[in-house]
């Protein structure tokens, strides 16, 4: 066991981490922490891209008012506008890291030198990307460059037990963390005068899920736990295609293939998005995943399909490579098949609340990206705004970070972990078993459609494992797996009571008893007991 000491300790390797790795000083000392290697984080398995205003027959009143609409009258306005008006720049930074976004036949010499795609709810084409490959592209560039600064040390197969907080001069400050080694089974204390949350979202709380298996929501559940509010849990965001099939593991397929012309159909080859939508296959998300799932239990199906093969076979190449040699691995050639689809829990909408300088409630607890709540984007995300949401605020924390780091106070020592009490478990099963009950759980009664009863039993559920891990998690010595369920078990509690105080339905909250929407739109804001309210005022919750 250790105890290092930095300026900054950034938990997370995705755009978000990353970006306020680079952002900062080449003085600062930074620690950033990654689960994995630092390409396993979402990001990394992006295949869309950014969404900017880059073409002059775009606006931002235009990518304003999509987001609007995509959140369901949710969104906060200062926190679309930032983000929009950001846009811009965020682009240009990525560009200017190395980042090799798809061109525009003729290269420089084209009006636009980049080639935009459309998703759905966007009006325009904005989505800047590489090729159906964005994430890899972004994520292996920026870590190539946080790789030349001498100033960042790199942690990997590192997770995050909980948060360390201290007292200096009659304030609560976050000043470090407990990290579990994956490997080693040590647990060293890390120390810094700011922290922050870039840990994603929590998906992997549902047993479908396009989520990488680190998703498991530990920055919001950390957050929680050392006093932060939280809001806006309840939408959690299914996307409405992911491949289904037994050989392919949580494979998303790219929403730009709608944008570029796909079509969803029924087993019969019938198309029905029509009827659900003016949009047809470029509606919102919640709105596609909801006809998905309806049609998919109307007839008793296991799934639809997402068709491009009207394309020619070289644009389906050209523009989707990764989807195609995916599904060619498995037997189907999407210039000719129509793609076996399925909904998927995709995004965390909700999540810690902040103000626009990545600020929590905790003085010295930073939080971005999929952790955290900006009011972006409202009661649904709209497509690639959540890479975007990353990089403006990443630019923003370590400017924050930058501007008040020489006045923070150093940390004091903090007590060692101790595990001398505790001893190594030979009842694996019973954390395997719970993993197991608590997604599945959560995927039939928490879902894409929900009831009071289905929400009330999974409270009842999720009240009996709370005990259950809690009463492992002190008797045995901490493993990744116990730490990852520790953390999940939080995260669904706090879906669960956000969804049982939204009694209605709105974006990605869809409930039976209470079809349509109430007026005016509010926030669920859950505040815990050991808040610190009162800190600061981060972006608020709508009156």
């Amino acid at each position: 066991m250790a105890t290092f000491h930095y300026d900054v300790l950034i938990i997370g390797s995705g755009a978000a981490g990353l970006t306020v790795a680079l952002r900062l000083p080449d003085d600062a000392r930074v620690a950033l922490l990654s689960k994995g290697e630092l390409t396993h984080a979402s990001t990394y398995y992006a295949q869309g891209g950014v969404a900017a205003v880059l073409d002059e027959s775009d606006s931002m009143d235009s990518h304003v008012q999509d987001t609007h609409v995509a959140g369901a009258g949710l969104c906060h306005d200062d926190a679309v506008r930032f983000t929009v008006e950001n846009g811009p720049e965020a682009i240009r930074w990525l560009i200017e890291q190395g980042v090799d976004f798809t061109r525009m036949p003729g290269g420089q010499d084209a009006p636009l030198p980049y080639h935009l795609t459309r998703e759905g709810g966007h009006s325009h084409r904005r989505i800047i990307h590489a090729a159906d490959a964005t994430g890899v592209a972004i994520s292996s560039t920026l870590i190539d460059r946080v790789k030349e600064k001498t100033n960042v040390e790199r942690f990997e197969h590192r997770v995050a037990v909980d948060l360390i907080t201290q007292v200096h001069d009659g304030e609560r400050r976050c000043c470090g963390a407990y990290v579990h080694d994956i490997r080693s089974g040590e647990t060293d204390v890390i120390l810094a005068r700011s922290v922050v949350l870039a840990t994603g979202g929590a998906s992997k709380v549902y047993l479908y899920t396009s989520n990488p298996d680190v998703a498991t929501g530990d920055g919001i559940a950390m957050a929680w736990r050392a006093g932060c509010r939280v809001a806006n849990m309840e939408f959690m965001q299914f996307h409405p295609t992911c491949l289904y099939h037994p050989k392919a593991k949580s494979f998303l397929i790219t929403e730009a293939i709608r944008g570029e012309g796909g079509k969803l159909l029924l087993p019969n080859g019938e198309r029905f998005m029509p009827r659900f939508h003016e949009r047809a296959e470029l509606a919102p998300r919640d709105v596609v995943a909801r006809a998905i799932d309806h049609e998919m239990k109307r007839l008793g199906a296991d799934c639809l399909y997402l068709d491009i093969s009207h394309k020619p076979a070289d644009f389906i190449i050209e523009h989707f490579p990764t989807v195609y040699a995916k599904c060619l691995q498995l037997g189907l050639d999407i210039t000719r098949d129509p793609i076996p689809v399925v909904p998927a829990a995709h995004y965390t909408c909700g999540g810690v609340m902040i103000n626009e300088n990545g600020e929590t409630d905790l003085p010295g607890l930073y939080a971005l990206g999929e952790t955290s709540f900006t009011g972006l984007h409202g009661a649904n995300r709209m497509a690639s705004n959540s890479l975007l949401e990353c990089l403006v605020y990443g630019r923003s924390v370590a400017r924050h970070i930058s501007e008040h780091l020489a006045g923070l106070p150093l940390p004091r020592g903090a007590e060692e972990w101790d595990d001398s009490l505790v001893t190594d478990s030979d009842e694996d099963v019973v954390i395997s078993h719970n993993w197991d009950e608590l997604r599945r759980f959560m995927w039939d009664y928490v879902g894409i459609v929900r009831t009071v009863k289905r929400l009330e039993r999974a409270q009842h559920r999720v009240d009996l494992l709370q005990k259950e891990i809690s009463e492992y998690y002190s008797n045995y010595h901490i493993s990744n797996d116990l730490l990852e369920l520790r953390n999940l078990v939080v995260i669904a509690d706090l879906i669960i009571r956000s969804a049982l105080q939204r009694r209605e339905s709105r974006g990605l909250h869809f409930m039976r008893e209470f079809p349509g929407p109430q007026d005016p739109p509010r926030d669920s804001v859950l505040v815990p007991d050991n808040s610190p309210l009162g800190a600061l005022s981060p972006v608020s919750a709508a009156d």
